[in-house]
């Protein structure tokens, strides 16, 4: 068991995971309610895994996300603010309205907006990273992806040229079990993918409980230093499940219920609160009061998003072609 950090930073963990999954579960009634347009892939259950890998980036360095990016690009500095003019359109959000749930980011706090192709940032990944050696800084990219990606060519091109030129990279699998509806088992003959990846290519390959932050965040820790000495790249396979389905219209039938239970019982953020708890870090009450902000500013912000400018027409036509 990791040992547990001090006062402040238990809390601020927490207290990111607490928003990502606030925000989350309030989009998602959003959308059941038909007030918000569009469709979301969400990552409930898997907060443990963004806020581990990115609480200790800093402001210059880069994280490449997937079809599943609000707990990545909340936890690396995306507002809270524009994320949710975002989700409904407005002239505000982080992409101007443009981008939706699947493709989220801003660039001015490292968050390269999110791509829903599967496996597709992973070479972009390698390019940002070459970008960091060229330019001699201490800049690392940090790229995440399912375990599904991993069967993808660009998946084999992009670690293959990150070994080759150790680039400053680290490559996150989040292993929730399930290429959208399809189990891992039906999908890779490895029970590993780190250990069964990484050994190809001659690079380190970890595999981590995705469902504690403190795990995560040592790991990250390790693979960051590395890439940070001009060390090469790290494949990190983060064990972990999410809570709902693949999207919003996804009943997970394909998942026994006994399954299910097992990992629901390890929720990332009810386990790691426990254990604050526990360990007297911090009282019940101080942990109510993280809630009730976030809860609070999530509503406000909610309320601002409903009320934000539409784009004018004519911004359906900027940044269609190179000017």
């Amino acid at each position: 068991m990791m040992k547990m950090p001090e006062k402040e930073r238990a809390l601020g963990m927490y207290r990111d995971m607490y928003l990502i999954r606030q925000y989350e579960e309030t989009i998602y009634y959003l959308f059941l309610e038909g007030i918000m347009p569009g469709t979301i892939h969400q990552s409930h259950g898997q907060e443990a895994c963004a806020v581990g890998m990115i609480y200790d980036l800093g402001k210059e360095d880069y994280i490449l996300t997937t079809h599943r990016p609000a707990g990545h690009d909340l936890a690396k500095g995306v507002t809270l603010r524009s994320m949710m003019c975002e989700m409904f359109g407005k002239a505000e959000g982080c992409c101007k309205g443009k981008g939706g749930a699947m493709h989220t980011g801003d660039i001015s706090v490292g968050a390269i907006t999110a791509n829903a192709i599967v496996g597709g940032n992973l070479p972009i990944a390698a390019g940002v990273a070459l970008r960091c050696k060229m330019l001699k800084t201490d800049n690392v990219a940090v790229c995440f992806f399912g375990d599904g990606a991993s069967n993808e060519g660009a998946f084999h091109e992009a670690l293959n040229a990150a070994a080759v030129w150790k680039l400053p990279v680290v490559y996150v699998c989040e292993n929730n079990l399930y290429s959208a509806t399809t189990s891992i088992k039906m999908t890779c003959n490895l029970e590993d993918v780190a250990a069964g990846r990484a050994c190809a290519y001659d690079i380190p390959g970890e595999v981590v409980d995705g469902n504690d932050v403190l795990a995560v965040n040592e790991a990250a820790q390790r693979a960051i230093e590395r890439a940070r000495k001009g060390e090469g790249p790290t494949i990190l396979e983060l064990k972990t499940y999410r809570i709902g389905g693949h999207s919003r219209n996804d009943a997970c039938g394909y998942r026994t219920k006994e399954e299910e239970q097992e990992w629901f019982s390890r929720d990332p953020i009810q386990s790691f609160r426990k254990r604050i708890l526990e360990e007297a870090v911090a009282s019940e009450e101080e942990l109510v009061k993280v809630e009730e902000a976030v809860m609070a500013e999530i509503e406000a912000e909610v309320e601002y998003a409903q009320n934000s400018k539409d784009p004018e027409p004519e911004a359906a036509l900027r940044n269609v072609y190179w000017e």
